[in-house]
């Protein structure tokens, strides 16, 4: 059987311990950026990572296979302490909004709102896992909206002229830009 590389890996659910066994979005990151395998690479934003390990096992094995372009996307995305602050603070509004939108009032979803509620802090780590967490059920809004709040963190710490800066960038990551999701208010932006 042929190694396994950057080429022929599958993306799979939780953490491993070496590409033999599969790898997450962020253990192929840490192979494209010649790091050793792990699910923590140190080219990687911090607050992006939070967010694609949690999603990445959230996700089925169909919409999983989105997120390989993101392995490459994330290498060299770790910034300053400033643009990474504003990563957290865009990971806690999107869930906001997010578990806004969806709240039901029943009792099981308060208290999963209360016990996500626990995990919101300016710290990158739960901060990912608090904008995962109010997700919820994947369907193909929900996942265009988690692709598309990657796609403006990552542009949030780019220095090209092709990537719109998150306040003029005219897709947004949040539930509304999908009308006619369960997400949207209104019918969408």
């Amino acid at each position: 059987m042929p190694p396994i590389s950057h080429q022929t890996i599958k993306l799979t659910r939780g953490r491993h311990s070496s590409p033999e066994h599969g790898a997450c979005v962020m253990e192929l990151a840490s192979m494209l950026a010649g790091e050793s395998f792990s699910d923590h690479p140190r080219s990687v934003s911090r607050p992006i990572a939070s967010f694609l390990r949690g999603y990445n096992d959230l996700l089925d094995d169909r919409r999983r296979c989105d997120l390989y372009r993101y392995a490459a996307h994330t290498v060299g995305s770790a910034a300053s302490a400033e643009i990474e602050a504003a990563r957290v603070a865009r990971l806690l509004s999107w869930g906001d909004e997010v578990w806004r939108r969806r709240s039901t009032g029943s009792l099981l979803e308060r208290m999963r709102q209360r016990r996500a509620g626990h995990e919101r802090s300016s710290d990158p780590e739960p901060a990912g896992t608090y904008a995962v967490h109010a997700i919820g059920k994947v369907t193909d809004e929900t996942h265009a909206a988690a692709m598309a709040l990657i796609d403006e963190l990552i542009a949030m710490g780019s220095a090209s002229p092709d990537v719109l800066p998150a306040s003029r960038n005219t897709t947004k990551a949040t539930p509304e830009a999908h009308p006619g999701s369960p997400l949207s208010l209104g019918g969408g932006a």
